[in-house]
């Protein structure tokens, strides 16, 4: 008997947690930071406490009651006292793993508080990318993917069996089960296990998903992040596939093609389909990006600003490409170089930072006096890619600079001259918070007489985009018809949608198709 429990994704964007149990075998199908349900109870200055460990996240719900698969070091065993009587407490051990769709926090951040015992399966290329975010980010204590400190009282432990090890100073690495390892090469190997912190790290050398007990199939897909893939595992029920994100109409829509195929050719017995953009008719292409912001960056005379989705590598090239073409540098922030070069050890063809005249590196103008070292190592790598507020200020017209609203309070130092140009390649604002973000970023270029394109305006409470100004952000996601398409074609015997706020729309679409389409409840369990 095959039963599956869903303690995330349900009614929302992300924060999937799914898990497979086959008789004693137990997997969990992503383990996502559930960002809707965080900003029911939290924001920027009221968080989740760090010495609190698990409580609080236990008691506000944001994570499940499962007893078993966290960290020691994050609560004393009478932890789960006030637990264990509660309705949706269990006991778990043995979970033989996280089948990772792609490093997206929203499908990966909460494996921060797992059991370091607990591998992760993955590309090769989403855990290279987890780890350089890690790398180069804050790394805050709910978000530390690859890597981990553990707290006073698991150091404790080591120094009552003779190995004390003092509080903070040594990461812990998780193991990671990659589907693609032999293409990796003795450097790849060499950055898994490199600590570019100042803290040692305790690292785990990747190893194969053959290791785990269950028999898995990985099928990269195309996203809005390199490395993402869908997963397949044989079951004692039948084969169930796991979409993750996807889409047809990316640069890689033929990886998602062939996943397509693939699937249909296991004849499976459930197919878990993601559906956030279900209500969506068509989708823009990544070609249709670069026609439009080339057409609005060509004639532009001033500085030009590209606003885009962190680690989305192909809209990165899409700007490269278009700097190539209007003779500007595309001028990235460090960790976008981190990202780059990380990227590179996997995949050849991404563009190499020293010999490409058209990429530069920009230096934040009030830049720590003392630097990380993964960061230290950019500057001193690509000495001659950086650049300076005074530099990009005095030739505007030869750079197009990569910031996001987060990065403008850079723009006193810079002083873009009037009529430069903002161009707004990512998607519209989804909640209160992102509202006001907006209402900031646009007195931002008001302030300083940027002309705005593609930046959705507010017209009577709802973002709207100007119709000659539309067309330049291609979502991450497929839209409903692709959508119908891809669990046709599958064909599974049943569809279990997640990561959707409609998930109706299946139900609506799919009836008398021969596919018996099942909504599932939040902590409820669906069995085959």
């Amino acid at each position: 008997m095959v039963k599956l429990t869903f303690y995330g994704g349900i009614r929302e964007i992300g924060g999937n947690k799914v898990l497979l149990e086959d008789n004693e075998k137990k997997l969990f199908l992503d383990f996502g930071f559930p960002y809707s349900k965080y900003r029911n109870f939290y924001e920027e200055y009221l968080k989740p406490r760090p010495g609190a460990g698990l409580l609080d996240l236990l008691v506000m719900g944001l994570l499940p009651q499962l007893e078993g698969i966290y960290r020691a070091d994050l609560g004393a065993d009478n932890l789960w006292q006030q637990f264990r009587e509660a309705v949706r407490y269990r006991r778990l051990e043995g979970v033989d793993g996280i089948l990772l769709s792609h490093a997206h926090l929203d499908h990966s951040g909460h494996i921060a508080f797992l059991r370091e015992d607990i591998p992760v399966y993955a590309t090769a290329t989403t855990a290279f990318i987890a780890k350089a975010v890690q790398d180069s980010g804050i790394s805050s204590f709910d978000q530390q993917v690859c890597y981990f400190t553990p707290r006073a009282e698991e150091c404790l432990k080591g120094w009552q069996q003779g190995a004390y090890v003092a509080h903070g100073s040594i990461d812990r690495q998780r193991r990671f089960c990659v589907a693609d390892k032999s293409a990796l090469s003795d450097e790849a190997e060499a950055f898994w296990q490199r600590a570019t912190r100042q803290k040692k790290l305790a690292s785990q050398p990747l190893s194969g998903i053959d290791t785990c007990r269950l028999s898995l199939r990985c099928f990269p897909v195309d996203h809005s992040i390199p490395g993402a893939c869908a997963w397949g595992i044989e079951t004692s029920s039948g084969w169930i596939v796991y979409s993750g994100d996807l889409r047809l109409h990316g640069k890689r829509g033929d990886l998602t093609e062939s996943m397509i195929r693939e699937a249909a050719a296991l004849k499976p017995k459930a197919l878990i389909l993601e559906g956030t953009n279900v209500s969506k008719e068509t989708n823009v292409p990544e070609r249709e990006v670069y026609d439009n912001a080339l057409r609005a960056i060509k004639d532009a005379e001033a500085l030009v600003i590209a606003d885009f989705p962190p680690r989305d590598v192909n809209r990165l090239l899409t700007f490269l490409q278009i700097a190539r073409e209007t003779r500007r540098k595309l001028t990235i922030l460090p960790k976008d170089a981190y990202l780059l070069k990380t990227m590179r050890l996997l995949e050849p063809e991404i563009p190499d930072l020293a010999e490409e005249d058209s990429l530069a590196i920009y230096q934040e103008t009030t830049a720590a006096r003392s630097p990380a070292s993964w960061l230290r190592s950019i500057y001193q790598e690509y000495s001659d890619k950086v650049v300076l507020a005074r530099d990009v200020g005095a030739d505007q017209g030869d750079f197009i600079l990569c910031f996001s609203f987060w990065d403008l309070n850079e723009l006193p130092s810079i002083q873009p001259r009037a009529g430069s140009l903002y161009v707004f390649s990512s998607s519209e604002p989804h909640n209160e918070e992102q509202e006001m973000d907006f209402r900031r970023l646009h007195r931002w270029l008001e302030r300083f007489q940027l002309r705005k394109f593609g930046l959705p305006v507010e017209h009577n409470g709802e973002w709207e985009v100007a119709d000659d100004e539309k067309g330049l952000h291609a979502s991450g996601h497929a839209c409903g018809p692709d959508l119908l398409r891809i669990a046709r074609e599958i064909r599974p015997e049943i569809l279990i949608p997640v990561h959707s706020g409609q998930p109706e729309f299946y139900v609506d679409n799919l009836t008398n198709s021969g596919i018996d389409v099942v909504l599932p409840s939040e902590h409820g369990t669906v069995t085959l």
